[in-house]
């Protein structure tokens, strides 16, 4: 029994692409796909049609989400947001999947899906975690927070996905991990990453799959699906994290946060003269 849980696509149709043949050439049993389909990439509306086509499962993802409530002017998200040039990409993805009629597709995608097979270890899969998408399993969840989310699944094996980075660890004998990111990854390496879960005798035996494309496609398709002229300044800080696998979105939003600054244009040339270049970033396309 092998079970694929691919997750943090981001509209990027080349590296779904790629991890679809990948998967095909290894056998799987069966797919979970684990949220964030859309958002941050051009190919949002191809994605989801690509994925709604096959006999696959969804968790819901934090983006899969905001695109609902960002189109909705949901009070979730702040207000003045609505009104920031800096999250015009929001604006343009959810636009693309509410002219196609995919919006509504969200609704329905559970937090959470199970593998329960007789005599086997149980599985419990979430975007984040179960009790919210964007808490993160990885490097920084404590053990204590590990064993109290084990103790309320009941689950011996926690995946979930979310951080865009890879991760495995053993609490008490029962497995968490992270499947990392198809569509945008942040450990440096650009490759479309992907989870694979086999079950043996010995329980289920994770592996990570990383598979190569050609990541020129997608950065093109920024600038001729229209999302590099219509997304503003986000719509180049999404294109620039697939160029070097590292989530500089997050460290621009953080570093505004600390000083006090906009998050516009003259902000982030600051931020790319004086900041970016002590993260030792390389372009790997």
């Amino acid at each position: 029994m092998r079970l694929a849980i691919l997750a943090d696509i981001h509209g990027n149709m080349p590296a779904l692409q790629a991890v679809l043949a990948d998967m095909a050439r290894l056998g799987v049993d069966r797919v979970i796909v684990n949220g964030d389909v859309v958002n941050r990439g051009p190919d949002g509306v191809e994605v989801l049609e690509a994925l709604l086509a096959l006999d696959v499962e969804f968790t819901l993802g934090n983006h899969d989400d905001l695109m609902r409530l960002w189109w909705n002017r949901r009070p979730e998200i702040p207000p003045s947001w609505f009104h920031e040039a800096f999250f015009d990409s929001f604006t343009w993805c959810a636009s693309q999947l509410h002219a196609a009629g995919l919006l509504d597709v969200f609704a329905s995608w559970p937090m959470t899906a199970s593998v329960a097979i007789d005599g086997a270890p149980s599985v419990t899969i979430s975007h984040g975690t179960p009790d919210h998408y964007r808490e993160g399993i990885g490097r920084r969840m404590t053990e204590g927070r590990l064993r109290a989310i084990f103790e309320a699944t009941g689950a011996d094996v926690l995946v979930g996905s979310h951080t865009h980075l890879p991760f495995e660890t053993r609490v008490d004998g029962k497995l968490a991990v992270n499947t990392g990111a198809v569509g945008a990854p942040f450990n440096r390496d650009v490759r479309a990453q992907y989870l694979v879960l086999t079950l043996t005798n010995d329980g289920w035996q994770p592996e990570v799959r990383f598979v190569s494309y050609d990541v020129s496609v997608i950065l093109r398709r920024y600038e001729t699906s229209g999302l590099l002229q219509g997304g503003n300044l986000s719509a180049l800080l999404f294109r620039e994290e697939l160029r070097v696998a590292y989530p500089i979105y997050a460290r621009f939003w953080e570093w505004t946060e600390r000083s006090e600054r906009p998050r516009d244009w003259t902000s982030w040339r600051e931020f790319e003269r004086d900041v970016l270049p002590t993260f030792e970033l390389t372009s790997l396309v």
